[in-house]
């Protein structure tokens, strides 16, 4: 059996797709469990449970990790998979060829500032696996990006426990032919599509690296005027990242939605001139 956790908040605009999805690509028996804060009940009906949660994702994702083993057997699967995320193909390859090689798979997103961490926008292990080790989302652990700037993100502490435990786990990587954006949009192993953003403001880091520093009160000549103005400038220029990356968001959105093949297959097509990521 197969047991698959997901959390949406606040809009329901995903969970059409993403049990369309699920019942097209998946050849497997599964059971979807889902977290649904601030979405109306009638949307209980796309799934087989429904758990009641408040607080941080990293923490819904644990609890829905908790009731899945509460009452799955050691062997059974666990998918942890994000709300704006579902497969494109199917997925038991992917799934089947990564435990092979160690006990936990899940994709990483290298391609955020090289971020080393399993990300649970796509991880699968057993039951078992994930009591044993024990899992846990949340950040904490900390680690240095391509830039030399500590960071923590969901995942992280997981990551650690990986490390601590000398467990293996198999990274699932980005396989995009053509990246409309760095990060978001990303497809894993040719199976697995991530959205990214999917619940909030479009806005990565790799958006906000090139900006403009606030200046610094303390240094000579510069005074809370000119902090004042420089954030002023930051937010303005980020509102218009956000702009930006909320009309392609949009469009991709609702070539999904209207189930159109063609959005796919421009992803993974060679780019021929876009931006690249």
């Amino acid at each position: 059996m197969l047991h698959i956790a997901t959390v949406h908040f606040g809009s329901p605009r995903w969970i059409p797709i993403q049990t369309r999805e699920l019942k097209r690509r998946l050849r497997v028996p599964f059971t979807t469990w889902a977290s649904l804060e601030g979405i109306p009940s009638s949307y209980g009906r796309y799934f087989d449970r429904v758990i009641e949660q408040g607080g941080p994702h990293a923490d819904k994702l644990n609890h829905l990790g908790i009731e899945i083993c509460h009452v799955a057997d050691e062997g059974d699967l666990v998918m942890f998979l994000d709300g704006d995320a579902f497969p494109v193909a199917d997925p038991w390859p992917l799934i089947s060829s990564g435990l092979k090689e160690a006990p936990l798979l899940a994709v990483r997103r290298s391609e955020n500032d090289g971020d080393p961490q399993p990300h649970p926008c796509f991880c699968v292990t057993t039951a078992g696996t994930w009591q044993s080790l024990p899992g846990d989302w949340t950040k904490g652990f900390l680690w240095k990006d391509e830039q030399g700037a500590p960071r923590t993100d969901v995942g992280a502490n997981l990551m650690r426990q990986l490390e601590l435990t000398g467990t293996p786990w198999t990274p699932v990587p980005r396989t995009n032919r053509r990246n409309p954006h760095p990060l978001f949009f990303g497809v894993y192993g040719d199976a697995i599509y991530h959205h990214g953003a999917g619940f909030r403001s479009p806005v990565s880091r790799s958006d906000t690296r090139g900006l403009k520093p606030i200046p610094d009160p303390r240094l000579p000549l510069v005074g809370l005027l000119a902090k004042r103005i420089g954030k002023l400038r930051r937010q303005a220029q980020a509102l218009a990242i956000a702009r930006r990356n909320s009309k392609l968001s949009e469009g991709i959105f609702a070539r999904i939605e209207r189930d159109d093949p063609g959005w796919l297959d421009e992803l993974m097509q060679p780019d021929l001139g876009g931006p690249r990521g």
